[in-house]
């Protein structure tokens, strides 16, 4: 049997080329964390098939967070804002709201809760929190309408320190398929949202929150004179006692070793054990920290146990 002996000629070697080297500037934590949000709610959207996304704007911080960070994920056109005022919403918030629209570019449109609201009350006897909530529930059922009859994924926007104590509204506020802001606690979203900003001026852009949003006091606006500190501590106070006891695992001597107020500290503990229920029933989100709820801490849904106190 004969062989063929097959010669190949040689390959050329490659022209010689200079490769310039370096180490990329590092980006800023609010940098990072800003890109994680933004192609995590992308990513959600895109893979479960909704073209566009809708959420409540009420001029407050995190709704404009959450507006910015759609606009940046998606392009204004395929984000819906929605105003819904009622009787007790600030003309700032209004104004707030309507500016940031004008800032971004998204679909704005405005729903008085009000008729809506009186319509309940003119056929039950609701008075105190259960009139509180039922405007927040009014605007949750406003949103799914849209949902429904237009496609919209409808965006929550409750953050990382109003989900760990319970501070929304069941089938209200916390309505939503998505909540970019789930795992973001309430001081780094006002971080992010200075960041965003001046981003936005660094590349000659308009910054797309209001400073107004960003700088007053948060508020529900569920009735006269609301503030979100009649309820809750000061969230710089209260976002070190939660990364503590969630985050760092954290028991009730470590954090009073701190230096913590041990009232404040019982308060906030107990106001996190009871509100599993809640977070059990709230959207997902994009994962930024250690701990985020439903991930890397789950609680039994309810139990008799609480963090022991010298009560």
């Amino acid at each position: 049997m004969s062989v063929r002996r097959v010669v190949l000629d040689a390959v050329p070697p490659a022209p010689a080329t200079t490769v310039e080297g370096g180490v990329a500037e590092r980006v800023t934590d609010e940098a990072e964390v800003w890109q994680a949000l933004v192609l995590g709610l992308r990513d959600y959207v895109r893979k479960n098939g909704f073209r566009s996304v809708v959420l409540g704007l009420s001029g407050g911080i995190d709704s404009s967070v959450v507006a910015a960070i759609a606009v940046d994920a998606l392009g204004p056109d395929r984000v819906v804002g929605v105003s819904m005022p009622s009787q007790h919403s600030s003309e700032h918030s209004r104004d707030d709201a309507a500016d940031l629209a004008k800032r971004t570019g998204l679909d704005y449109r405005i729903e008085p809760i009000q008729p809506m609201v009186d319509a309940f009350l003119a056929n039950m006897s609701l008075s105190g929190l259960a009139v509180e909530n039922l405007q927040a529930r009014v605007r949750g059922v406003i949103l799914m309408a849209l949902s429904n009859q237009e496609g919209h994924l409808v965006l929550t926007t409750g953050n990382k320190s109003e989900l760990a104590v319970g501070y929304s509204t069941l089938y209200g506020d916390s309505v939503g398929g998505f909540n970019p802001l789930k795992d973001v606690p309430k001081t780094m979203v006002w971080t992010l949202a200075r960041w965003r900003d001046a981003e936005a001026e660094r590349r000659g852009t308009e910054p797309p929150i209001p400073e107004n949003a960003i700088s007053k006091a948060p508020s529900a606006e569920l009735r006269p004179g609301q503030l979100d500190t009649d309820s809750l501590p000061d969230y710089s106070e209260l976002d070190v006692i939660l990364m503590g006891y969630i985050d760092g695992d954290k028991g009730r001597d470590d954090l009073i070793a701190e230096g913590h107020d041990p009232a404040v500290i019982d308060k906030v503990l107990r106001m996190v054990d009871i509100s599993e229920y809640k977070r059990r029933q709230s959207a997902p989100g994009t994962k930024i920290s250690i701990k985020a709820f439903g991930r890397d801490r789950r609680l039994p849904i309810t139990n008799r146990w609480r963090e022991p106190s010298d009560r």
